[in-house]
């Protein structure tokens, strides 16, 4: 079965004394463990916060972090600054990201450029027809890694709502993040349904509500195809779930049945950043996001 498990790297980050800091610093000890590794495909997903919401010093801090984490695709949600998001790529060492719109802060992938072979990355449902559905188009990355092909679509769905599945109201949150989710499904199975797919992003509803109101029970029925990898952290610890501020679970990780095999030789976890900065939560929440990033790692033999 796919391990679940906390997050191992030991992260103290220095508190920044004035805006004037050369470098926020990430001091980690002997015993840090970064996320990535050679041998396997690391992916994780990442709500921003309306990046850089602030300014420079959070522009600091995730450079060091996407560098210590050690990602092969990072898949980001909420970049509101382009210029700052290229700053930070000029300043990541063996990354290159691509970045869309700014349209209700942008989808965007930060990706090693020694690991990852892009064949295209598009969006899809971008006409006013499915606006409602998907206030932020799904970008779609096409790639290769290690001679295998990879679609990776990248989501933010629309926000809030009261918890109940209404489809009497087609402006119902709940019944909006229904149709998206189903409008995914309905895509990878008309056109991707042979293909490595992984569908992430910050999905603002919860994978573990009961059948009624969960927005994504057609995927989640449909065990013959679809597998929420981050299911068992949704049901789990609420310290482990990657929006504390509530606290929930909004941000998950689905994958095809193509990549149903490479589950005994995965994990997935909530990398708990803010529990290794001096400062904690507060910290975090100040100068980087109020998301934690979840991540999957595939492993592949040397």
């Amino acid at each position: 079965m796919i391990k679940v498990k906390n997050i191992t790297l030991i992260l103290v980050l220095l508190p920044i004394i004035d805006s004037c800091a050369e470098s926020v610093g990430i001091n980690y000890s002997n015993k840090f463990i970064s996320y990535g590794g050679d041998n396997s495909l690391d992916i994780a997903t990442w709500n921003i916060k309306w990046f850089p919401q602030n300014g420079q010093i959070t522009l600091e801090y995730v450079t060091e972090i996407i560098e210590q984490l050690d990602l092969d695709v990072l898949a980001i949600q909420e970049v509101d600054d382009m210029a700052m998001f290229d700053q930070m790529l000029n300043a990541l060492t063996g990354y290159t990201g691509y970045y869309q719109s700014s349209w209700f802060a942008g989808l965007a992938y930060i990706y090693k450029t020694d690991s990852i072979v892009i064949n295209d990355i598009y969006e899809i449902y971008t006409t006013s027809t499915y606006w409602s559905a998907f206030p932020r188009s799904p970008m779609v990355m096409d790639m290769n890694f290690m001679g295998e092909n990879y679609f990776i679509i990248n989501n933010h769905f629309k926000c809030c709502g009261d918890g109940i599945l209404d489809f009497n109201s087609e402006s119902d949150e709940e019944t909006r993040r229904y149709n998206a989710s189903n409008l995914l499904k309905e895509y990878i199975d008309t056109n991707l349904s042979d293909k490595n797919v992984i569908v992430l992003g910050d999905l603002n509803d919860d994978i573990a509500e009961a059948p009624q109101n969960n927005v994504f029970q057609m995927i989640l029925d449909d065990t013959d195809n679809y597998f929420f990898v981050d299911l068992e952290i949704a049901h789990g610890n609420s310290s482990d779930w990657s929006y504390p501020s509530w606290p929930s679970h909004l941000d998950h990780i689905l994958i095809t049945n193509e990549l149903f095999d490479e589950l005994d030789n995965s994990d997935v976890q909530t990398l708990n950043i803010d529990e290794y900065i001096n400062g904690g939560w507060n910290e975090y929440f100040q100068n980087i996001s109020d998301h934690r990033p979840i991540g999957l790692r595939l492993l592949f033999n040397p």
